[in-house]
């Protein structure tokens, strides 16, 4: 699939769709070739673990687990909501993401 991303690592995201509906949560880990991404304390669920050399007690553990990049949308703290993403061109030839609904750069570096 190879989905061309605009999301990066540690992106504050909202969640569009599901149980977790409307849940305001940050991007751990990015899975370009499925198009899944893995958000903190977001669709998680309980794995039920063996007793083994790294967790010795075993028990049941909560696994977060991946949602579709289709389900949560990036979050514009000065929009206060979900917003697409663009990317523009500066005039010092640095490529920029932007909120497409208030205009505001992202990416500051």
């Amino acid at each position: 699939m190879n989905v061309k991303l605009k999301l990066k690592t540690d992106d504050p995201v909202i969640v569009t769709t599901g149980k977790d509906k409307g849940t305001k949560s940050k991007v751990v880990k990015l899975d370009k070739a499925d198009g899944k991404v893995i958000c903190e304390n977001v669709n998680v669920s309980k794995k039920h673990m063996k007793p083994n050399q790294f967790n010795p007690d075993g028990g049941i553990m909560d696994k977060p687990m991946p949602l579709n990049i289709s389900n949560v949308a990036y979050y514009c703290s000065k929009c206060s909501k979900g917003v697409k993403l663009g990317i523009k061109v500066l005039e010092s030839g640095k490529k920029v993401r932007f909120c497409r609904s208030c205009g505001e750069i992202i990416d500051k570096d």
